[in-house]
């Protein structure tokens, strides 16, 4: 009955379309059924030597539908009275393979055997209308199969790689369903012959797990080979795969397996770890990269240069989140050996000590934050551990004790605390914020963090300045001395003078205490001001914010991370991690004030601090005790008292040479030195005079109208409009430095016909931010894939493109054009 049912069906269609549809059935299968058939308004005539007249019929009247049924053998040739008119209609068959040709419109001959073949893959409705949905005209038997193996393994495509994509993630995952369906349904055959013609994958007795110890074979060599352009598709493919964040999981899945199988290690044993570096598909060679390049780092056998142009490569390893960190931290271990090893001998002046850690050497402390964070936060330690002690003695020893005796030299003829290139801390509120409020109608917000040194400053500035409309300025004034908080924070504040007690805390502005949020308060209050932590702000509702934004003119924020943390024993090895969680909530308590309406925004501390990563050595520790009439406070890095004996461990101030009021005498370990306390810490310590401590970052924020942040530019430098061989290699340059404002691009390349790439598609990151022109070029090779082959002798287009964000698609930002010029060898296409 379903047979029936089934050319009934198929004789509806039929007639949907044309007037006269014959049908053959020699066997005479369906005869006793044909007046059972519900064809509706249709004339059926059987053919029983009553030709001339059926012929008649169907001429006289061209009005009607008519079904001519012929049962037996049908004559040939100009016996068949009817031959005319069949082969203008055409002629119905209800055999099985015929039915299916016609109920999927393939009328073409030469697709009956592929049918016949996989009579098995066609007995599912689900599997014919599926096929149904992908098919078009002018298909040939190869891509019939291909369609038919895109149902089965359910690709979003039918070219071989669009399958080959499928079956690998199922590779990976440990499963061969779809691929035992290939097989099951006798698509199999067709598969590898696929690979074999297209990838030229040679296996006699070919498997999955085979096919994928031999595509990543092939690629740890670069894909290379004897005869050109052989693996011309199989590179192209699998960079794709290796490129697209959908199935970079998949193939780092599958390269860990095959590293193992191909012994990965022992074959890159004995090469150079420069010559690896482009090959990001194994993490064996990220541990040989980041092994030996911390080694070199180390000894100083590469420059800081040589390092960025391979960690640049290795950003784009299948690895990379994985390493990044420790990379990270190769990156500023060569960056901050340089700049220790470039110091001066001797530094001229204390104004020209402070001018050059502003515009240099902090960066010898930054790097050395990030270097260190990066170990202690990344996965693995142990390749760096060379690196880390040589990071840790050059930056103890040359630079902090060293160095830091240069600046203490700087310091010896200074009478008095102030310097002509820096404000004194203590005139903050009159030079930075009177200014602007003094119209009555102007407001300003000041975010004051506990600690934040100006390395630290500098790299939220950058941030601040990376967000779209948003600029930030630096500068920096003269730490209070002793350079400890409630000094520091009583600096700040709108004051006249200033009193230290004995005991240090508290702090008198004008008489007033300033230690806590309340005292601070109060002394706002003259000014319209108002005091209040970072924490409640953070937690504030921004409607909440926005309405007490209304209520006071200047604002006073106070954020505690990185000294809660350094200033106790058990957490000081945790202050670079407090200084990360420091950048984002202040850059969260920028974006929260400017949503409240804020539009002058200050951001400053109280102090600054010094930190080494490893126990200090006895060298650091004054052996000589503070000695005077009264000893009121004893810090590790500052005294307070009465008549304080003058001594060459220290430099002594009086309160008038501090510029404070009163009668307490101030002494500072001279250099880097500390004042031995029991259960103190030792590597976290603010209070004295180094660089670190005293040089204390201002950083002004405001926000734009309009958007100010773009991708660097970068531009194609054809050298030939030609592809003469099966690649074509390119140069690029950046054309400007990455800056805060123009900001890094990552760029991928390829051939296009329309739509259609016919080349691989490279990606490549364009971050540099040197100002020489010759450091910002980057070269590509794209290779051909044999879909080139139909486009000799035609241009093509080159096109730059750039990911679209929150997406896994990517858009055309620029574009070369070229003409393909030479000879190609057709192979088989899938």
């Amino acid at each position: 009955m379903t047979d029936v049912i089934s050319v009934q069906n198929a004789l509806l269609s039929r007639l949907v379309s044309q007037r006269v549809v014959f049908w053959h059935d020699p066997a005479g299968e369906y005869a006793a059924d044909l007046d059972a058939l519900d064809l509706g308004a249709v004339n059926v005539i059987r053919v029983e030597g009553n030709e001339f007249g059926a012929k008649n019929t169907i001429l006289a009247d061209r009005v009607s539908k008519h079904l001519i049924y012929r049962s037996g053998d049908v004559p040939r040739g100009t016996g068949n009275w009817l031959l005319d008119l069949e082969l203008a209609y055409g002629v119905f068959t209800a055999d099985k393979i015929s039915m299916l040709q016609q109920e999927l419109g393939l009328n073409d001959p030469a697709l009956q055997p592929v049918i016949e073949q996989h009579l098995r893959f066609f007995a599912a409705t689900s599997r014919r209308q599926s096929l149904e949905k992908l098919l078009s005209d002018g298909d040939d038997a190869a891509r019939l199969r291909a369609k038919m193996c895109q149902v089965l393994v359910k690709a979003s495509g039918n070219k071989l790689s669009d399958i080959v994509r499928e079956l690998l993630v199922e590779n990976a995952a440990g499963k061969s369903t779809k691929f035992d369906d290939l097989v099951a349904f006798g698509l199999d055959r067709f598969f590898w012959d696929g690979l074999a013609g297209i990838f030229k994958y040679p296996s006699a007795t070919p498997t999955m797990d085979d096919f994928v110890l031999w595509m990543f074979g092939r690629a740890i060599e670069d894909f290379a080979s004897d005869t050109p352009d052989e693996f011309r598709n199989i590179r192209s493919d699998f960079n794709a795969l290796r490129y697209d964040v959908r199935t970079q999981d998949v193939m780092t899945t599958l390269a860990s397996r095959a590293a193992d199988a191909l012994d990965v290690k022992s074959k890159i044993d004995q090469r150079d770890y420069r010559e690896l570096a482009k090959i990001t598909i194994f993490e064996e060679i990220d541990r040989k990269v980041i092994v030996e390049l911390a080694a070199a780092v180390a000894t100083q056998s590469v420059t800081p240069r040589e390092v960025s142009d391979i960690v640049r490569q290795r950003q784009h390893s299948l690895w990379s989140v994985k390493y990044a960190k420790l990379y990270d931290a190769i990156q500023s271990a060569a960056e901050l050996l340089a700049a220790i090893a470039v110091l001066p001998h001797a530094i001229a002046s204390t104004a020209a000590g402070l001018e050059k850690y502003q515009s240099d050497w902090f960066r010898i402390d930054q790097h050395y934050r990030w270097f260190t964070y990066a170990h202690q936060t990344a996965d693995f330690h142990k390749p760096l551990e060379a690196l880390k002690a040589e990071v840790d003695k050059q930056y103890a020893n040359k630079y902090l004790y060293d160095f830091g005796g240069l600046w203490q030299q700087a310091l010896e003829p200074m009478s008095e605390w102030k310097s002509a290139t820096l404000a004194p801390q203590a005139k903050f509120f009159d030079r930075h914020v009177a200014p602007v409020v003094r119209d009555g109608r102007t407001k300003v917000v000041v975010i004051i963090s506990d600690g934040m040194r100006y390395e630290i400053a500098e790299q939220l500035a950058s941030m601040v300045r990376g967000e779209d409309r948003f600029d930030a300025s630096l500068s920096a004034v003269l730490g209070s001395l002793p350079s400890y908080t409630q000094l520091g924070m009583a600096s700040l504040l709108p004051h006249s003078s200033l009193e230290l007690d004995p005991v240090g805390l508290p702090v008198l502005a004008d008489g007033k205490p300033t230690n806590g949020t309340a005292n601070r308060d109060k002394i706002l209050q003259a000014v319209k001001g108002h005091a209040i932590t970072a924490a409640k702000v953070l937690a504030m509702p921004g409607s909440e914010l926005r309405e007490l934004y209304t209520k006071h003119q200047v604002f006073y924020v106070y954020h505690d991370r990185i000294d809660a943390a350094g200033d106790k024993a058990p957490t000081e090895r945790t202050v670079f991690e407090a200084a990360e969680e420091t950048l984002r909530e202040l850059l969260l308590l920028v974006k929260k004030w400017t949503n409240a309406n804020a539009t002058n925004i200050l951001i400053t501390a109280d102090h600054g601090f010094q930190y080494q990563d490893t126990p200090l050595e006895q060298a650091y520790y004054l052996s000589e005790s503070p000695q005077g009439d009264a000893v009121t406070k004893t810090n590790r890095r500052y005294v307070l008292g009465r008549s304080l004996k003058p001594s060459p461990s220290f430099m002594t101030f009086t309160s008038a040479q501090a510029g404070l009021a009163g009668n307490v005498d101030i002494q500072i370990p001279k250099s880097i030195h500390r004042i031995p306390l029991p259960g103190a810490g030792t590597r976290y310590v603010h209070g004295g005079a180094s660089l670190q401590e005293i040089v204390v970052p201002v950083i002004a924020v405001n926000k734009k109208r309009k958007s100010d942040i773009r991708p660097v530019n970068v531009d194609l430098m054809p050298e030939t409009d030609k592809i003469t061989t099966g690649q074509l290699a390119v140069k690029l340059l950046q054309r400007e430095a990455v800056t805060d404002k123009i900001q890094p691009r990552q760029v991928r390349l390829g051939l296009y016909v329309g739509d259609k790439v016919i080349s691989d598609q490279p990606v490549l990151t364009f971050v540099s931010a040197s100002d020489d022109q010759r450091d910002r070029y980057q070269k590509a090779v794209l290779y051909l894939t044999q879909d080139a082959d139909q486009y000799n002798n035609r241009p093509v287009e080159l096109r730059l493109e750039e990911p679209i964000p929150n997406t896994t698609q990517w858009k055309s930002f620029s574009k070369g054009n070229y003409t393909i010029k030479r000879s190609f060898t057709t192979d088989f296409d899938f």
